[in-house]
């Protein structure tokens, strides 16, 4: 479904302060995976998401999605087959719009162009319908700005918002991070859940280790650009987190320091 061949990204090429944020970069995630990554500050993880979103154009390699090749694709572009989830529950959303019209928004993704934009009253019963699944009494509050909705009320609207035209591909970037730890796991419940009925191919960047070998079917590890460490099968089955660290330890040759990562 999605492949990277040989991606690579430098910022501030030939300068003092040239960082290669991509290095080499080779991918492979298959119809359905769903891949936690993890890394410390720095390693490469929203850059690698905002590669494959077209936030920049990569310095070299390819990315190919179901087979087409999108390495110049401008992210507009991308966005028709590709959702995205960030930390921040204010990104992604029109707060200023009410639910029902950030929903209608994104159901006319990918549209051709020219199609009028309206609610039907079909519309307005399919997303109720949508809603109630999330168990948050918001089907009954279609017509509340976004703006007015808490940040764990507006991350699992943004959540619909990405899935309800089935994506290729879901990035989720830390999108339970800036919740309190009861929504965080309510948010990542219903993520588990809408990704599993959807059967959607997802990656998603965690600060928390227990969740990247919890969650999903496969787990990365980054640092200094690089993938360190693809832990899949009976392999990731049998992991705990010191385990990890372990690895991370003989892969990189120095110690984990992220705190907020082993605290979570």
């Amino acid at each position: 479904m999605l492949e990277l061949k040989n991606v690579s990204k430098t910022f501030f090429p030939n300068t003092p302060n040239e960082r290669k944020a991509l290095v080499d970069i080779n991918l492979h995630l298959a119809p359905g995976d769903f891949v936690t990554i993890i890394g410390g500050n720095g390693a490469g993880k929203s850059t690698l998401f905002n590669s494959i979103a077209g936030s920049f154009l990569i310095d070299r390699g390819n990315i190919l999605l179901g087979g087409k090749n999108i390495t110049f694709l401008h992210d507009y572009q991308r966005a028709r087959t590709i959702g995205r989830l960030f930390q921040d529950p204010l990104k992604g959303t029109a707060p200023n719009m009410t639910i029902e019209e950030n929903l209608a928004m994104a159901y006319l993704r990918g549209m051709r162009k020219g199609v009028h934009f309206g609610i039907s009253k079909k519309d307005s019963e399919f997303f109720r319908e949508q809603l109630a699944e999330l168990g948050l009494g918001l089907e009954d509050r279609l017509k509340t700005k976004m703006g007015l909705l808490s940040g764990g009320q507006r991350q699992a609207v943004t959540l619909m918002m990405a899935t309800i035209v089935t994506p290729k591909l879901l990035l989720l970037d830390e999108h339970t991070a800036a919740l309190d730890p009861a929504t965080a796991e309510k948010v990542a419940e219903l993520t588990q859940k809408i990704v599993a009925r959807g059967k959607i191919t997802t990656m998603m960047i965690t600060h928390n280790m227990q969740q990247s070998l919890d969650c999903g079917n496969r787990t990365i590890m980054m640092d200094n650009g690089r993938v360190i460490l693809d832990l899949q099968g009976e392999a990731r089955a049998r992991l705990t987190v010191p385990d990890l660290l372990e690895l991370f330890k003989d892969r990189s040759h120095r110690e984990f320091d992220n705190d907020r990562m082993m605290l979570s």
